[in-house]
C-alpha cells in the first residue's frame, strides 16, 4: 500500500504523521510519500521524512500514486476536485459539521475514515485523537489565560502585602478539563470545576480542585463517557450555580461540548456583565457556538471589561508536541489497515475501523453520521 502525507494548509500548523511514525509504516511493508515541506511548520524537515524511508515529492505526485490520503484537517474544497475514485482519505474532519463534505466522499466513491469518530474504548485509547490533542487544549488554555490576567495565579506574601490567588472555574471535566485544573493548580490557582457527569467528581477533586455540583443531571451509560443533552429543570439549576462562581472566578475555561450538536450555553451576556472587570473566559467550544454567549470564533475581545477568547484550535499553537500525538494515533490507527505484507486490508468487523469509517462504496457508512444527513 501507498501513504500518502500531504501538508495541511496554514493556519493549521500540525503534520499528520511524523518522521518517527513514518519509520514505523515503512517497517511494516508500506510505501510512504510525502509532500514536500509538509512537516515544516512542525519542526520536522524533508530530510527526516527521507531518512526515515519515506520519498519526498510534490503534491500532485502524491495525489496521483497513493491509496490512502493523510493529513490532519478537512481537505480543502479544492482538493477534493483532485482526489481519484477508490482512493483513502483519513483525517479528523468532523463529518458531523461537515456533512456537505461527507457527501461529496459519497458521491466521489471515496472511502473516508475521520478521526474525531474513533469509538472511545479501551481498545481504541492509543488512536484516540480527541483525547490527545485536548491534552494540548487545556494546557494552553491556561497559559493563554495567566498571560491575559491582570494579576497573578498563584499566592505571593511580601513587604508590599499579601496577594491573593486567582479563582479559576473550569466548565467541563473531560479531558481538556482535567488538564486544565492541574495545570492551573500547578500555577497556585484555587480551582472549581463543574460537569454533568458525576463519575467525575473524585478525579476532579483528585487534582484539587472543588468540584461544582449540581443534583439531577442525566447520565447515559451509552453515550460512552461524553455528556449528554439535560432536562430544562436541571438546566436551570446547573445555570444557577454556574452563575454564582463564575461571578467570583477570574478565570472562566469553557470546555463542555456534545458531539454532534451546538455547545451548550453556560456563561450568558448578564454573566459577563457581573464579572470582575480583568477577568478572562477562555472558550474551547467556539466552533461549536460556545460555552459563552459572548465568544467569537478564533477572536478575542473585550466585554464589559472581560476578556473573551474564542479558540478551538490550542493544539495547532504546540505543533511539535501535538504531532507527535497526533501521529502516534494515526499510526496506530494505520496499524489496523495494514497486513503482514503491507497491503491495504479493510476489516470492517473490527469495531475500531467500523467505527471510524464514514463514507465507504458511494454510501454513508456511519450510522450516526447518516442518520444526521437523513
Amino acid at each position: 500500500m501507498i501513504i500518502g502525507l500531504l501538508k495541511d494548509t496554514l493556519p493549521e500548523r500540525r503534520v499528520a504523521l511524523l518522521p518517527t511514525n513514518v519509520k514505523h509504516l515503512v517497517d511494516r511493508k508500506t510505501t510512504i510519500l510525502v509532500e514536500t515541506g509538509a512537516g515544516a511548520e512542525a519542526f520536522a524537515d524533508d530530510s527526516a521524512y527521507s531518512e526515515a524511508g519515506a520519498r519526498v515529492v510534490q503534491r500532485n505526485e502524491v495525489l496521483e500514486q497513493a491509496n490512502l490520503l493523510v493529513q490532519v484537517a478537512e481537505p480543502d474544497v479544492s482538493l477534493l476536485d483532485q482526489l481519484q475514485p477508490e482512493q483513502i482519505w483519513l483525517s479528523e474532519y468532523k463529518p458531523l459539521w461537515h456533512i456537505s463534505l461527507v457527501k461529496k466522499f459519497a458521491d466521489l466513491k471515496l472511502t473516508s475514515f475521520s478521526m474525531d469518530t474513533i469509538p472511545r474504548t479501551t481498545r481504541a485509547q492509543a488512536m484516540d485523537v480527541l483525547s490527545s490533542q485536548a491534552t494540548v487544549a487545556g494546557y494552553k488554555a491556561v497559559l493563554d489565560a495567566a498571560i491575559h490576567l491582570p494579576s497573578f495565579f498563584p499566592m505571593f506574601m511580601s513587604a508590599a502585602g499579601t496577594i491573593r490567588p486567582a479563582n479559576v472555574l473550569v466548565l467541563g471535566a473531560g479531558v481538556a478539563g482535567l488538564q486544565a485544573i492541574a495545570v492551573a493548580r500547578r500555577m497556585g490557582a484555587q480551582v472549581a470545576a463543574f460537569d454533568v457527569r458525576s463519575a467525575v467528581k473524585e478525579e476532579v477533586m483528585s487534582l484539587g480542585a472543588r468540584f461544582v455540583e449540581v443534583e439531577g443531571a442525566k447520565e447515559d451509560d451509552a453515550a460512552g463517557g461524553y455528556a449528554v443533552e439535560q432536562t430544562e429543570e436541571y438546566k436551570k439549576r446547573q445555570q444557577e450555580a454556574i452563575n454564582q462562581h463564575a461571578a467570583k472566578a477570574n478565570v472562566v475555561i469553557c470546555t463542555a461540548q456534545i458531539p454532534g450538536r451546538k455547545a451548550p450555553l453556560l456563561i450568558s451576556k448578564e454573566v459577563v456583565a457581573d464579572m470582575q472587570p480583568g477577568s478572562v473566559i477562555i472558550d474551547l467550544a467556539s466552533s461549536t457556538g460556545g460555552n459563552c454567549e459572548l465568544s467569537e470564533d478564533n477572536k478575542t475581545v473585550v466585554k464589559h471589561g472581560v476578556t473573551i477568547i474564542g479558540q478551538s484550535n490550542y493544539p495547532t499553537q504546540m505543533p511539535k508536541d501535538a504531532s507527535k500525538m497526533f501521529g502516534t494515533n494515526v499510526s496506530n490507527f494505520l496499524e489496523l489497515l495494514i497486513d503482514d505484507e503491507g497491503n491495504l486490508h479493510l476489516d470492517f468487523n473490527n469495531e475500531i475501523v467500523r467505527g471510524t469509517c464514514i463514507t465507504h462504496q458511494g454510501e454513508i457508512y456511519n450510522e450516526r453520521v447518516k442518520s444526521v444527513t437523513a
